[in-house]
């Protein structure tokens, strides 16, 4: 059954709780009891996001409804020591639950919570129990032993066949004894004593724009946003947490030299073209190891490629992806500490901030609207990818595919960052679908000439390895099978990049982007 929880009125103690509950609803006493919880979540809030909460108590962890407070899946086991990781579980309903929502995220410890309880039933004429009761009094456990203590609270929980009763007890205690609804979930509450943010930081940067906004007002508040993100991303990095940490710092630092490129007259040239270069080096130290997240990430989808009887030939091949990715991630890793990345990601900040103050002598569109600018930016990166679309065909080289990709990402940023706040949404949000459909396509055949050629150059490794030969057997199985699929991308270009392209597309663009 459903449940809820209210706050105790003010000045009201655990004990005056009590006697005030006793004095108005027939209860019965319970049991007294102690009660550890750890919650955990990925690092971006996905089950928050799905409404749902994982925590660990009396020896099981579960996955309960956030609404109800019902468990959805549980399993007997030991607290987590480490990140966790849904694909790690046993197969059962908790994997089947968790794995869906959290993919390659790593569930992370929240809040540690230890609670004194004192359980009480709700009773009828007849001495059945109607409605569950628990005074709570929480505290949040630091990492360094030190307790702080939470706001009491009573937990009510209904009992099915009872409703009315529920409604009656609920409306009791907040009408006539002054309990109030708890403004958040206690979870919340102990995520703020520890100085977190309930549903973890969000990966998409939606900063609210108006049209008439000066565009170099604009840029700095999507980029500030943006370097927030890669701030807030890079411990988990160098960590290696999860993989999805170095994934959101990229995208957030392609995004930024995005911004930097098509909003370049807002910027004075001179520093633009030393914090270009700045983020160009940085996306580009961390490029191999993310490169190489994929392929090992990707490894069971490509061992399903070969014959069943040679996939177990593959393993060499997934031994020596690792020892890449741990070399690369080294040299990522030194970078990532450096004092280049350190010094660029602590002047950008007020670099971004004292913008537009800066002179606007070199910088012809710092005052123009944002709204105008962007538009054209949109409209002018649409039309290229146009010429540059309606160019290929099926001999084209893979570069041309490639060249198409990139400037693909460009036009979707400008959509994403500027265009969802700024146009008509009934425009901007079909294009992007059908910019991400053609990207798909686009980045499948990128991705198979990426692997042909990292599986091409891994050749004398795998070689040396133990049952080498059979490796690079299965090897060449593999390369075939990419080739086949890489020519499939290609076939399905056209049809992709015709509804791109189409004349309704064309016009949309025309009128919306003015």
């Amino acid at each position: 059954m459903s449940g809820s929880e209210l706050l105790l009125p003010d000045e009201m103690t655990l004990r005056g709780a009590g006697e005030a509950l006793a004095a108005r609803l027939h209860v019965e006493d319970g049991v007294r009891c102690e009660r550890d919880r750890i919650y955990y979540d990925t690092f971006d809030g996905l089950l928050r996001e799905a409404g749902l909460t994982v925590m660990h108590a009396d020896g099981t962890l579960s996955v309960a409804s956030q609404d109800s407070g019902v468990a959805v899946a549980s399993l007997p086991m030991r607290a987590p020591t480490k990140p966790l990781f849904a694909r790690e579980l046993p197969p059962g309903p908790l994997r089947d639950t968790l794995l869906p929502i959290t993919d390659v995220r790593a569930l992370l410890p929240l809040v540690h919570l230890h609670s004194d309880e004192r359980l009480l039933a709700v009773l009828d004429d007849e001495r059945k129990t109607v409605v569950r009761l628990a005074l709570e009094e929480t505290a949040l456990v630091g990492s360094d032993g030190a307790d702080t203590a939470l706001r009491p609270r009573l937990r009510i929980t209904g009992i099915r066949g009872y409703e009315k009763e529920l409604g009656r007890v609920q409306e009791a205690l907040v009408v006539e004894l002054g309990f109030k609804p708890a403004d958040q979930p206690l979870v919340d509450e102990a995520v703020r004593a520890a100085g977190g943010v309930p549903g973890g930081l969000p990966t998409k940067v939606g900063v609210p724009l108006v049209p008439d906004m000066r565009s170099d007002a604009a840029a700095a508040v999507v980029l500030r946003a943006m370097l927030e993100v890669i701030e807030a991303n890079l411990e988990g990095t160098i960590a290696d947490i999860d993989s999805e940490f170095l994934h959101d710092l990229r995208v957030s630092v392609r995004r930024s030299r995005a911004v930097q490129r098509e909003l370049k007259r807002v910027f004075p040239p001179d520093e633009l073209a030393h914090y270009r270069a700045e983020f160009r080096w940085l996306q580009q130290v961390t490029g191999d190891v993310r490169d190489l997240d994929v392929h090992v990430l990707e490894f069971d989808d490509m061992r399903a490629l070969v014959p069943e009887a040679m996939r177990d030939d593959l393993d060499p091949l997934l031994r020596v992806l690792r020892a890449r990715r741990a070399k690369a991630r080294r040299a990522m890793v030194r970078a990532l500490r450096s004092k280049r990345t350190e010094t660029l990601l602590s002047e950008w900040g007020p670099f971004l901030d004292g913008l537009e103050k800066t002179s606007e002598d070199e910088r012809p569109d710092a005052a123009r609207p944002i709204g105008e600018v962007s538009g054209e930016r949109i409209r002018k990166v649409y039309r290229r990818m146009l010429k540059m679309g309606g160019a290929i065909d099926e001999s084209s080289p893979a570069e041309d595919y490639h060249e198409l990709r990139k400037k693909g990402k460009e036009l979707r940023y400008l959509l994403e960052l500027f265009g969802v706040p700024l146009f008509p949404q009934e425009v901007v949000k079909p294009m992007i679908k059908t910019l991400k459909a053609l990207q798909d396509v686009l980045g499948r055949h990128q991705d198979r000439e990426v692997q042909m050629s990292l599986l091409r150059s891994l050749g004398p490794e795998v070689a040396a390895t133990s049952d080498g030969e059979a490796a690079l057997m299965a090897i060449g199985a593999l390369v075939a099978r990419l080739g086949e699929d890489e020519r499939a991308a290609r076939g399905e270009f056209a049809g992709r990049f015709a509804e791109f392209s189409s004349t309704e597309q064309r016009r949309l663009v025309k009128e919306t982007f003015e």
